[in-house]
This record gives structure tokens, sequence and C-alpha cells, in this order.
């Protein structure tokens, strides 16, 4: 099995949390496609991150929704080199990343209102719009 995953000094994946699989790839690579098992498949439980704080495992299970299976598990899939071990660096930073992501708490947005002169800009460029449309109207005959 593979090492754990550090992500910060408080959050790791541990080893048996991670499942590794060795796939056929696809893409180029001629006769070596059909022959070796190079793409990686890996799998890791969600619950059995340590460190990771409730708020930030629901925004990781947010940010991976669709990269989930049916256990719940998160898949990440590496084919970028003929490699087999560079792949599976590759999906194990790819993890890393994700998991960094889901530690940054996002910021609270602000409530602001536009500036006075903002809202006569605004409606001073539709009167324009307006005028430029009426003028393309149909000049109306006298009866």
């Amino acid at each position: 099995m593979s090492d754990a995953i550090q992500v910060s000094d408080t959050v790791r994946v541990p080893a048996g949390a991670l499942t590794v699989r060795a796939v056929r790839a696809s893409g180029p690579g001629g006769q070596n496609v059909n022959k070796v098992a190079t793409k990686i498949d890996l799998r890791v439980d969600l619950d059995a991150i340590e460190g990771l704080p409730e708020p930030a495992r629901d925004r990781l299970r947010t940010l991976a929704r669709h990269r989930l299976d049916a256990d719940g598990r998160l898949v990440v899939t590496s084919q970028v080199t003929r490699n087999q071990a560079r792949n599976l660096e590759d999906a194990r930073e790819k993890v890393r990343a994700l998991i960094a992501a889901a530690l940054v708490r996002p910021r609270r947005r602000t409530a602001t209102r536009p500036t006075v002169s903002s809202r006569e800009q605004r409606l001073d460029t539709k009167r324009a719009r307006s005028h430029v449309k009426r003028l393309r109207a149909r000049p109306r005959g006298e009866d």
C-alpha cells in the first residue's frame, strides 16, 4: 500500500484510507497501452481523513460531489504519463490539492450598495438606449 498523504500540519490522509488500483490507460502509447496498466485509480475514504474539521469535510464533499463513488469515496484517476509511479504521484497530488482547497474558508460577502453616480450613469445609459430605439421605430403618419 502507499504512504499517507500529508496535506497540512494537522491534516493527513492515512495509508489505510487509500485504495490504489492500476488499470490500462486509454490514448496514445502504441502497444504499450495494450500491455501495461499505467492508469492509476486512487480512491480515498473521506471519513478516514485525520484532522479535517467538519465544515472543511462538508466543503470537500461539495467540491468532490461529482468524483464520489457509490460508497461515498473520492475517486481520482491519472493517466498523464506512461509511467505508473508518476501517475500515482500525480493522483496523490490531486487529492492533496483538493483537500487543501476544502480547508480554505470562503470569505463572507459583505452587502454593498451601488453609488449614486453609478445609479445615475445606469439610468442615463438606459435613457440613451431608449432614445435610439425610438428613432428606429416607424414614423407615425397623419390619419
